[in-house]
């Protein structure tokens, strides 16, 4: 904020956590200037989420909010443009803005319309900023209740006596039209990144998909010969290669039985269930993995892991794999995985977790899943993949190739994250310096 001047005087605010304050700013508490409503019977509005990130929008816009709307929207809210919205039990994370648009959110929701002593002290837009910003949304942490932390509720008393923070409108409007130009240049640098990002995922994809297909150069730089696959969407393969199954590749194919939530423990055998594959790379995913003790004898033998095993999920992001190593060896696999043992044919278990990961498999995959809401994969499935088998040495030098050309996708898309990771916090903090006075803009003008 080095280039930012601060006001020439400030004073302690009469609220201990809002600390100094340029001294001609005001403070009004929350209850002032909104007051709580709820609307229903609007079931023909458009859908409005709360978002962290992005404040209120209709829910359309986002392809990653699963939550299912009721089948009945009587009870959902009516939200008017200015009114404040909030997800009561994700407030204290930031769920919490003032919208632009008109529609219906859940009736879990807290909806307060704007009284017109709003409208005489300040601008919803600065409020909207102001109400996001850290140092607010530590106080939402605080006076939240609950038992458990992911459903703490905001007290609506308490809310509202939230006290804002307030310059003169003048003062407010130049702020948030400073905050709209700057941190609008902050959002495309992270654009810029986040496509950066989607666009090494593409290429790596085609990386692996290319190897297992087409195969490597070869030694001298030429390219490999080639021959008709005899397989219309396959094309063209290495002439050397053999067209099979993946049921030719496995010992056996089989999955885990239901009933294992009886054996969860804090220690014991790993659990490997759909949430700990990923189609991002065929190593194990280890975070929040449950454990099991399960009882001698029990059938889940048969789905008990060896190493170089492959896993696979047959529901949910179908296809989703790792290969087991020495640290997830004798864990076992829920219902929702199945358990593939690769036999003598195969030299390289990581050359066909690849193979499996591969635009080749991805597709023939979802054109055989089935179910409604929730699509999936029998084990015959998975048994009756097409698949283009290499040679021994080939399966190895192709699977060392993946391997190195990943890291370094996984070494460019790191730096691109950090980059996102500063820009964010740039942005919030100088959205938090501007809104409470640590810097003067009312100069500032548009480059």
């Amino acid at each position: 904020m080095g280039k930012y001047q601060a006001y020439s005087e400030y004073a302690e605010t009469n609220t201990d956590w809002l600390g100094l304050a340029p001294s001609h700013w005001q403070t009004v508490p929350v209850g002032r200037l909104f007051s709580r409503i709820k609307r229903t019977d609007h079931t023909d509005k458009e859908l409005l989420s709360v978002y962290r990130d992005y404040g209120v929008i209709p829910k359309s816009s986002r392809d990653d909010n699963n939550n299912k709307p009721s089948e009945d929207l009587s009870p959902y809210q009516l939200v008017e443009p200015n009114d404040l919205v909030m997800n009561k039990m994700k407030t204290w994370q930031g769920s919490i803005a003032i919208s632009e648009y008109e529609g219906i959110v859940s009736p879990a929701y807290f909806v307060y319309q704007p009284l017109q002593k709003l409208f005489e002290l300040a601008h919803p837009k600065y409020v909207h900023y102001l109400l996001r910003n850290p140092m607010y949304i530590a106080q939402y942490l605080r006076r939240s209740k609950g038992i458990r932390v992911n459903q703490w509720d905001l007290d609506p008393d308490e809310f509202q006596r939230v006290e804002l923070l307030l310059p003169s409108k003048n003062e407010q409007l130049k702020i948030f039209q400073f905050l709209d130009h700057e941190t609008a240049k902050i959002d495309t640098l992270i654009e810029k990144q986040q496509q950066l990002i989607a666009l090494l995922k593409e290429k790596r994809q085609a990386v692996i998909s290319h190897a297992v297909t087409k195969g490597l150069p070869s030694t001298t730089g030429a390219n490999t010969p080639m021959r008709d696959s005899g397989v219309e969407w396959l094309g063209e393969v290495p002439e050397h290669w053999v067209v099979t199954r993946a049921k030719f590749l496995f010992d056996f194919v089989t999955s885990g039985s239901r009933g294992w939530a009886d054996y969860y423990s804090d220690e014991g055998s790993l659990f490997f269930r759909i949430a700990n594959l990923t189609r991002d790379t065929i190593e194990p995913k280890l975070e929040s993995i449950q454990c099991v003790n399960p009882p001698l004898g029990s059938e889940g033998v048969r789905a008990k892991i060896q190493k170089e095993d492959l896993l696979i999920s047959i529901t949910a992001d179908l296809g989703s794999v790792c290969v087991a190593n020495d640290e997830i060896e004798d864990g076992y696999v829920s219902q929702h995985v199945s358990l593939c043992r690769p036999n003598k044919d195969v030299v390289s278990s990581r050359w066909l977790g690849y193979c499996i990961l591969s635009d080749l498999a991805k597709e023939q995959l979802l054109g055989s899943g089935y179910g409604g809401t929730k699509i999936q994969l029998s084990l015959e499935d998975i048994r009756e993949l097409w698949l283009v088998q290499p040679g021994s040495t080939e399966q190895t030098e192709i699977a060392d190739f993946i391997d190195s050309e990943l890291i370094k996708f996984s070494e460019l898309m790191r730096r691109a994250d950090e980059q996102i990771l500063l820009l964010q916090e740039r942005r919030t903090a100088l959205i938090s310096a501007a809104v409470t006075g640590k810097i003067d803009v009312r100069n500032w003008s548009a480059d």
